[in-house]
């Protein structure tokens, strides 16, 4: 049974969009401190659901294509483990750098720990790219 994307595609579409935004000097620098907090906070509040979608939509392919329950109550790193196994992944360790970093993002806000997220997202959207690839091409 094929799962359906269209959520995974849109969340990595907006990621991408937000970040190409951020990254545009000449507009980024004709906005004022708020705004340009404002576009920052966006991408990772898109890093943050994206992630988590990523994740969510691993431990679905995995159950659907593997087996039923070989997700179930495994680390992340488990998890991540298994789709690299299965080629949804390249880098597992990369993937669990991604995980701190969303688990930062939930504890406390810290205009530091924001720059950090911030700057893991533009990692982090390619990777959720060929994640969203690699599931496309497997998805039957």
């Amino acid at each position: 049974m094929a799962l359906v994307l269209d959520s995974l595609q849109k969340a990595v579409s907006a990621l991408a969009a937000v970040l190409a935004k951020s990254d545009d000097v000449e507009f980024m620098n004709n906005l004022d401190d708020v705004a340009r907090n404002a576009i920052k906070a966006g991408v990772v509040q898109h890093f943050e659901f994206t992630y988590e979608l990523c994740w969510k939509f691993i431990k679905r392919w995995l159950e659907t294509n593997i087996s039923a329950g070989v997700a179930d109550g495994v680390t992340r790193r488990e998890l991540f483990r298994l789709a690299a196994e299965n080629r949804l992944l390249d880098d597992v360790d990369q993937w669990m750098r991604y995980h701190e970093a969303r688990n930062l993002t939930s504890h406390i806000y810290q205009p530091e720990i924001a720059e950090r997220v911030y700057n893991t997202a533009h990692e982090f959207a390619r990777d959720a790219e060929r994640l969203l690839a690699a599931l496309e091409a497997r998805n039957d």
